[in-house]
C-alpha cells in the first residue's frame, strides 16, 4: 500500500501575509535569519502579527547550512519564550534551522505541540512542506539530513513579495534546486501518480518562467510562478525522494560550501547522463533505463525535441547547460576559481563515501558505486 498526504496548510497569493494576524497562537517565536531582518523585510512579518495582538520574539542568529551551534542558541531561546508556535521566515537554512530547534527543544522539554508556520523569501528549497531539514557539523565537514514527519510544517505562507528583492544569482541558483527537486523525484525509484503530477507542474513553471524571473527581478507574475513550481516540487519529493545529485551536492556544499542549488545544477548534467547511460558516443539501443522514458516524458513537457530516446535525453542535458550559462552558473568547479585542485582531489575519496552514504542516493533510479560518484566529480573538474 502507498500513501499520499498532504500535512500543511498552504496560503498564496496576494495579501496572503495576512494570515499572520489571525492565527490561533498568542505567543510565536519569529525564526530568520540577519538579511531579512537588516533588510527591514521582517516588517512584513511583525506587522501582522501586531495587528493580531500575538505577542512574539525574534531569534535571527541563522546562518546558511544550519550549522548545530546556531542551532543550539536557538533551543536556548525557544526554551526561555516558550512559544505556542514557530514562524520561520527565510531560505532553506532558516526553514531547516527553525524545523531542528523545534524539534530538539520540544525533545528537551516536551510541554505539548508547538505549531510551525513556514515563510519562504526564496523560491528553491520547497522546505516550507516537507519532512526534511539539513543540519551542517561544520567541525567534521559533514551536511546530516533529517527525516520526519514531526519536521513537517503545520502552514505554509507563499507570498512572492518576499522574494523581490533577491539577487539573480540566488534567483538563478535556487531556481535549479526547484527544477533538480523535480526532475530527481520524478525520476526516482519511489514515484508515484501523485509525486509525478507535482513534478510535472513544477518542471512546466520552471520551463516558462524561471529565465523570466532571473532576467527581471521585478517580473512578480514570473516571482509568484516560480514560488509555487517550489512548493509543488517540494510536495512532490517529500513523497517520492531525491537522488544522486543530492547526495552529491551535499557533500560539496558541506566540505566546499558550495551555495546547494548551484551544486545541484553544477551536477545535473552528469546524473541525467549517469541515470539514462546515454551521453554523446550513445547510438540508439533496443532497451533503455527505465528513467530513460521519463526523462523523455521531461523534454517533452519543455517542448524539446524527442525524435528517439537518445534525442530527447541529449536534448535535456542540452537545456540544462543552455539554463547554466543564461544565468551565469558555472559549470565546473575550476570554472569557479575558488578551489585548488590539490584541495579538491584529496576530497573526493571522503566525499564518494559521504555520497554514497546520503539517504537521498537511496532513491536513485542508478546506484552507483564509489569509483562512479569519484569519476563524476572528476567530471566536475
Amino acid at each position: 500500500m502507498n500513501t499520499f498526504e498532504m500535512r500543511t496548510v498552504i496560503h498564496f497569493g496576494d495579501n496572503s501575509l495576512d494570515r499572520l494576524r489571525i492565527l490561533p497562537y498568542k505567543r510565536v517565536l519569529v525564526i530568520s535569519d540577519p538579511i531579512v531582518v537588516q533588510s527591514g523585510m521582517i516588517d512584513l512579518i511583525t506587522a501582522p502579527l501586531q495587528k493580531g495582538g500575538i505577542t512574539y520574539d525574534l531569534f535571527y542568529d541563522v546562518v546558511p547550512d544550519a550549522p548545530v551551534g546556531k542551532i543550539s542558541e536557538g533551543v536556548q531561546k525557544f526554551l526561555e519564550f516558550q512559544p505556542e508556535a514557530v514562524v520561520a521566515v527565510g531560505g532553506g537554512s532558516a526553514i531547516d534551522s527553525s524545523k531542528a530547534i523545534r524539534e530538539f527543544a520540544l525533545k528537551i522539554n516536551n510541554y505539548g505541540k508547538v505549531g510551525l508556520i513556514a515563510i519562504p523569501t526564496t523560491s528553491g528549497t520547497g522546505s516550507e512542506v516537507t519532512s526534511f531539514a539539513v543540519v551542517n557539523d561544520t567541525e567534521a565537514r559533514v551536511k546530516y539530513p533529517l527525516v520526519s514527519p514531526e519536521l513537517t510544517a503545520d502552514e505554509a505562507i507563499l507570498d512572492a513579495e518576499l522574494t523581490r528583492s533577491v539577487p539573480p544569482s540566488v534567483t538563478a541558483d535556487t531556481g535549479m534546486d526547484v527544477f533538480t527537486h523535480a526532475l530527481e523525484s520524478y525520476v526516482s525509484t519511489t514515484h508515484n501518480e501523485f509525486s509525478s503530477a507535482l513534478a510535472e507542474k513544477a518542471v512546466e513553471i520552471c520551463g516558462v518562467f524561471l529565465l523570466r524571473a532571473y532576467l527581471d527581478g521585478n517580473d512578480m507574475h514570473a516571482r509568484q510562478k516560480m514560488h509555487v513550481a517550489s512548493c509543488l516540487a517540494g510536495l512532490s519529493f517529500n513523497t517520492a525522494g531525491l537522488g544522486l545529485t543530492h547526495g552529491m551536492a551535499h557533500q560539496l556544499g558541506a566540505v566546499f560550501h558550495i551555495p546547494h542549488g548551484r551544486a545541484n545544477a553544477m551536477l545535473l548534467p552528469h546524473i541525467v547522463e549517469f541515470n539514462s547511460n546515454i551521453n554523446k558516443q550513445s547510438r540508439s539501443q533496443k532497451e533503455y533505463p527505465p528513467a530513460v522514458k521519463r526523462y523523455t516524458n521531461i523534454a517533452h513537457i519543455l517542448g524539446l525535441s524527442s525524435y528517439n530516446e537518445v534525442m530527447s535525453v541529449r536534448s535535456l542535458v542540452n537545456w540544462i547547460v543552455f539554463m547554466l550559462k543564461e544565468m551565469n552558473i558555472p559549470q565546473s568547479i575550476s570554472e569557479m576559481k575558488t578551489i585548488t585542485p590539490d584541495v579538491y582531489f584529496t576530497s573526493l575519496d571522503k566525499m564518494a563515501d559521504m555520497a554514497l552514504a546520503d539517504s537521498c542516493t537511496a532513491n536513485n533510479p542508478r546506484i552507483p558505486t564509489k569509483e562512479e560518484i569519484i569519476k563524476i566529480y572528476t567530471q566536475l573538474w
